[in-house]
């Protein structure tokens, strides 16, 4: 049975709340089973956006799940929870909540570590997923699911996590109808952690997920990809790495960008293991101790030390072998030379500063930033284009020709409006990233550019460039789409053409402070 607790109240914002104003004046409309539909539509919109953490079995996705929740309750080893969709969301009283597939809800306390519990004590066939609430406030306008491993022998964990991304191995990738997910664990966004090379089914879920999550009247970028285990990339592995691991990394993750392009927006080396230990509480005093014990060795000793994972807890030093180990499982040889060298750089480095050093090693502000760049800034543009798309597939589900000339024409007088701008730059996205609407490879690069963040230095490919550069930039470019949209373009060019026009002469107008922007981009 349930808690009885309510889940935190989500307020949408204005473009999601409009989308919510089609659905309730066309539900008297429309056929039981279409408001059947517009009803599941309004639960996705009264919650935040959902972010899927997804990716192959053993790339650390709950590791990377901690981390950005800032707190270690998702199980990083083989249990029962990691074979099972869990999704964190906010809520005013720490617990977890086990869904059976009947819709019943089984109340289930943290275990003593404050974790998800490894076993749950029920049969798992009958069990649809776990809902966690947590009180961290990272949650409360960002809901993350993490998901089983892909690719996993046992198959109803691998059924799970395909079921989140859409996948289905009964029909084709451009078939998914995103209406017949579950509305319970689909996401809007997906963060995809990758190690290594990009394989073929890494293609296959990003595909899959973007055919699910974008349509006709949708189109985020709103996927982005990390390379996890940044720190095992060898860098002679990679040309130009110069013989440094995050070098090497971060040429790695480019390439990888390149491969997946346009399924992702990015993708960002990290250290997921590093991330967790300092985000979560890992990092002790304790741990700080040992590591200005071992930075005092001789220098030979030390060197020998870091040469192996076996070496460093076996060789024989001063530091116990109890506090290597510990340091060993907490932070890997990388995360330790890191540490060693912010403490050669300042001897007299707190606990505090060194944990903040740790931190930066792992690459997580760069992930936490583009997440928030990407999804939080734009969360009301990617949930009502989400919304927007399972309406039209509504639409054309429901066989009854009136009801699907009515919702169209109710969705394009809602995208008609000069505040409803950002939906037709997710749209103009989805259709140039699909290959629907085809044109050069440059200029598919400037719309990514320009309608994947909202950081106006980098939508302008000028970061960290001064004023006048920016609003001279603005201004030439929104010339050169009208002028291209108007001259050479074919028609549906043309259509992206003017959006992308708008968009920049938007951006120009909030720069000179020229009039009032009405939130559109």
């Amino acid at each position: 049975m349930s808690t009885g607790a309510q889940p935190h109240q989500y307020s949408c914002g204005p473009l999601s709340t409009a989308v919510v104003r089609l659905c309730t004046g066309l539900q008297s409309q429309v056929s039981a089973a279409t408001a059947a539909g517009f009803h599941r539509v309004l639960q996705r919109l009264a919650t935040p956006l959902r972010v899927a953490v997804a990716g192959r079995i053993k790339s650390g996705k709950s590791t990377l799940v901690n981390a950005l929740i800032g707190r270690r309750v998702a199980p990083t080893g083989i249990g029962e929870c990691t074979r099972l969709v869990t999704r964190y969301q906010y809520g005013t009283v720490d617990r977890v909540e086990i869904v059976f597939h009947d819709g019943t809800k089984r109340a289930l306390p943290l275990g003593a570590d404050g974790a998800v519990p490894a076993a749950l004590g029920v049969a798992l066939d009958g069990v649809s997923h776990l809902e966690a609430y947590l009180t961290n406030a990272v949650l409360r306008d960002l809901t993350v699911i993490d998901t089983p491993g892909l690719g996993s022998p046992e198959v109803s964990s691998a059924a799970r996590a395909e079921q989140v991304l859409g996948l289905d191995a009964q029909q084709p990738v451009e078939r998914l109808d995103p209406v017949s997910h579950s509305a319970v664990v689909g996401a809007e966004a997906v963060l995809y952690v990758m190690t290594q090379s990009v394989r073929a089914d890494d293609r296959q879920a990003l595909a899959a997920f973007t055919a699910a999550t974008g349509g006709r009247d949708a189109g985020p970028v709103n996927a982005i990809a990390v390379l996890n285990k940044a720190d095992t990339v060898e860098p002679d592995s990679v040309r130009g790495s110069g013989g440094d691991v995050w070098q090497a990394a971060s040429l790695l993750a480019g390439k990888q960008a390149e491969l997946l392009k346009p399924r992702v927006a990015d993708v960002l080396p990290v250290v997921g293991l590093l991330a967790e230990t300092a985000e979560t509480g890992g990092f002790t005093a304790t741990d700080a101790e040992a590591l200005h014990a071992l930075a005092r060795l001789d220098p030979a000793v030390r060197e020998t030390l870091l040469l192996s994972a076996d070496l460093f807890t076996d060789q024989e030093c001063d530091i116990p072998t109890r506090l290597r180990r510990g340091l060993l499982e907490r932070m890997d040889l990388h995360g330790i030379g890191r540490a060693l060298e912010a403490i050669d750089a300042d001897p007299g480095i707190t606990t505090g500063a060194l944990r903040r050093a740790v931190l930066d090693s792992s690459g997580l502000a760069s992930v936490t930033s583009r997440l928030d760049s990407a999804f939080r800034a734009r969360a009301d543009g990617i949930k009502a284009a989400a919304g927007l798309t399972a309406v039209s597939a509504l639409a054309r589900n429901c066989g009854d020709r009136d009801e699907q000339r009515r919702i169209h024409d109710a969705v394009e007088e809602l995208l008609a409006r000069p505040e409803a701008h950002q939906l037709r730059l997710l749209e103009a996205l989805t259709m140039v990233t699909s290959g629907t609407v085809p044109l050069p490879d440059d200029l598919v690069e400037e719309v990514l550019r320009v309608g994947s963040t909202v950081d106006v230095g980098e939508r302008l490919g000028l970061p960290g460039h001064a004023h006048q550069e920016l609003v001279d930039s603005a201004l030439e470019r929104a010339s050169w789409w009208r002028s291209f949209a108007s001259l050479g373009a074919t028609p549906a060019q043309s259509r992206v053409a003017h959006v992308v026009h708008r968009t920049y002469f938007l951006i120009w107008r909030r720069l000179t402070g020229s009039g009032d922007v009405h939130g559109a981009v």
